[in-house]
């Protein structure tokens, strides 16, 4: 069945996290740190999977507001001391890492590693601890870089139309096909943090990319081919992340195709689009995410689109075995009556540290319009295997 309008599954999907989320009561503050508390050796011993540990969304929206006691062993902050905050920077050196010795342990009568939690709550009263956790809150202060590491607000891996690097092959109507999508996506400036861990702050960024199809049993020859460019500027902390953005995408069809079907119509897609783009970590590596884009200039189809789905893939250090992921995405376009596609992304990547690339390896299943715009109202369902790298 071809899923011409995509918005039930997306639908559907939403409904499916809900209750974890949404309909779950959260525990108190301090059996919930009880149970999230591990400590820091086990950290590389989790595994690939963070686990469904008690953090709602209501939890994640108050971070840092949340009154809580601490567990037995943690180490409190109290006396007149300086509260670490869980978000934004921090601007005492002293305290940019938790795991020096001298630090923080110093401070505390202590001169051993912290235990690490999975959150930082915060009591009203200016006391606290600190989460270790995995290096994905980062402990950095806010400072003006060029070319910076990293990306503040990533790609949606299934989102189909993302600048990145990308090699799909898959059959479709008795055909071998081939889609390469050739691209990038970084940072020109940020006010944010650096390092290794996931970076937060302001940044201006800069996309781009060329998305081909070739025709593998016609001697690779090209079908249509895509371009994108795009100038985003990006806001984030360790759970929310805001795009603001513009980009230019232009649809082609490619010479060999039209030799081989003459008299097919030639489509000038293109569309200028203003896009606000809005994610959230519910856990360190399940990300949700929700996109509405505008074309203020525009030739075949019509202005707005819109975007949804899941990211659920590891944002730390996965080392040489990896971890598995799993991703949604449905996009929606006026021109379909706000029908479209949606894809579905499953299989294993790598991360060499929280702030950098994922490369992927998996299995793609696309269900609806064409992604490649100049047969943008053609019905197509693709099942193949893929290899990504997301910057």
């Amino acid at each position: 069945m071809k899923l011409h309008h995509p918005l039930t599954a997306a639908v559907a999907a939403w409904l499916c996290l809900a209750p974890t989320y949404c309909l779950a009561d959260a525990p108190s503050s301090a059996s919930a740190a009880t149970t999230e508390a591990t400590a820091a050796a086990d950290n590389d011993d989790e595994g690939w999977f963070d686990g469904w540990k008690p953090r709602f969304i209501t939890e994640r929206f108050g971070r840092g507001r949340k009154e809580a006691a601490p567990p037995d062993g943690t180490i409190v902050l109290t006396g007149g001391q300086e509260a670490l905050p869980p978000l934004g920077p921090i601007n005492e050196p002293g305290l940019n890492d938790p795991y020096v010795s001298g630090s923080l342990g110093a401070a505390n009568g202590m001169g051993q590693q912290l235990p690490a939690y999975t959150d930082i709550p915060m009591p009203r009263d200016g006391g606290g601890y600190y989460s270790g956790t995995t290096g994905l809150v980062s402990g950095q202060p806010y400072t003006w870089q060029v070319m910076p590491q990293g990306l503040i607000y990533r790609s949606y891996l299934a989102g189909e139309k993302e600048s990145r690097l990308r090699s799909f092959w898959y059959g479709e109507r008795g055909r071998a096909l081939w889609d390469l999508t050739l691209g990038g996506n970084v940072g020109l400036i940020r006010y944010g943090t650096s390092g290794t861990a996931r970076p937060e702050g302001w940044q201006l960024g800069l996309e781009g990319a060329g998305l081909v199809r070739l025709d593998v049993d016609q001697n690779r020859d090209v079908d249509s081919d895509d371009f994108r460019g795009g100038l985003p500027i990006t806001w984030g902390d360790s759970v929310h992340q805001v795009k603001i953005a513009y980009y230019h995408l232009s649809s082609h069809l490619g010479d060999e195709y039209l030799l081989k079907h003459p008299g097919y119509p030639r489509l000038n897609y293109s569309r200028d689009c203003i896009v606000w783009g809005h994610s959230m970590y519910t856990t360190e590596n399940f990300r949700v995410y929700g996109e509405v884009a505008y074309a203020v200039v525009y030739d075949v189809g019509k202005p707005w689109e819109f975007q949804l789905g899941f990211d659920w893939a590891p944002g730390y250090a996965t080392g040489k075995h990896g971890a598995p992921f799993v991703a949604f995405n449905a996009h929606l376009r006026e021109e379909h009556n706000f029908g479209g596609n949606a894809v579905i992304q499953g299989g294993w990547a790598w991360r060499g540290s929280p702030s950098s690339g994922l490369f992927r390896v998996g299995m793609e299943y696309f269900n609806g319009k064409d992604d490649q715009f100049s047969f943008y109202d053609d019905s197509v369902q693709k099942i193949g295997g893929g290899i990504w790298y997301d910057f």
